[in-house]
């Protein structure tokens, strides 16, 4: 049984159809993305998650159960936008949230301190939010979302914010939870992200799921329409070369974008007639590619 089932889900509001139709399951240990343009349906489809809004139609279940506030012990929530009191001090606001997740004051601020010394920061336990930076706050906000230990986690833009540092960090700790059984549904636009943490995704355009499966799966589906060559001297006519649409040089080599996938072997021959290369890789789309591409085409 999946942790979490959003099953044919609808919601309206007013004359406007926010989610129309959506299902994905979300299992034990899973981080599953949900991606899409601003206004296609995620921030409401994460609202219906938790249950701060109901579908119109279909039905969310969780371990099998419809919600009910007996399950909230059960759910975390990072949101994108920063919602911690500002003048209150970090230890009362995060410990008084464990609380109502159903902790004990004692375990929730045992726990707030373990997480403070995890991101190495224990010295922010008595100061006020708004005493922090920008990325420590999102860690605050961070650990007042898994200080229950959660069993389903909505994370929405979790590394907003963050310097690379910090993400790293972050994305580390995202992984280690996955790899305790947390159950994961991952929202952001930052593809690169989705790519290294996610296994399944659903693409959402105009409230409607538009490409949805694994992501090794998906990309399977799309032509790979890029090369990269190097090699320890100048490649000439690489851009003459039928089905070589463009022709980029860095200073590590070439990237060419090339019509089909047989193009490559001609630019493989073509650069091995005139010496030794040290790279060449026909390479496969990248998720960012394959949003552009999928949401662009039903883009009117």
């Amino acid at each position: 049984m999946n942790r979490l089932v959003v099953n044919q889900v609808v919601k309206h509001f007013g004359d406007r159809t926010a989610v129309n139709g959506l299902r994905l399951e979300v299992g034990e240990g899973e981080i599953y993305g949900l991606l899409g343009a601003n206004g296609a349906g995620k921030t409401t489809t994460m609202r219906m998650v938790l249950g701060l809004i109901m579908p119109d139609a279909g039905e969310i279940t969780y371990l099998g159960k419809p919600y009910s506030k007996e399950l909230l012990p059960l759910m975390g929530y990072l949101p994108e936008e920063r919602g911690m009191y500002p003048k209150i001090k970090v230890s009362e606001q995060v410990v008084y949230l464990g609380q109502l997740r159903g902790m004990s004051r004692k375990d929730a601020d045992r726990s707030l301190k373990y997480w403070l010394d995890r991101f190495d920061i224990p010295e922010h336990y008595d100061k006020k939010m708004e005493e922090l930076s920008k990325g420590n706050q999102q860690k605050v906000q961070f650990i007042a979302a898994v200080i229950h230990s959660p069993k389903i986690l909505v994370l929405d833009e979790a590394f907003s914010g963050l310097d690379p540092v910090n993400v790293e960090l972050l994305k580390s700790t995202v992984k280690e939870l996955r790899d305790g059984g947390t159950s994961i549904l991952f929202s952001t636009h930052r593809m690169e992200h989705v790519e290294e943490l996610c296994r399944n995704i659903t693409i959402m355009h105009k409230s409607r799921p538009v490409l949805q499966g694994p992501v090794k799966e998906i990309k399977k589906k799309f032509p790979m329409e890029r090369v990269m060559l190097s090699a320890e001297h100048p490649v000439e006519g690489l851009d003459k070369l039928p089905g070589v649409s463009s022709l980029v040089k860095h200073e590590h080599g070439y990237e060419m974008k090339i019509s089909k996938p047989e193009v490559a072997q001609n630019i493989l021959q073509h650069a091995l007639a005139q010496g030794p290369i040290r790279r060449f890789e026909l390479m496969e789309p990248s998720l960012n590619e394959i949003f552009i591409r999928t949401v662009g085409e039903r883009h009117e």
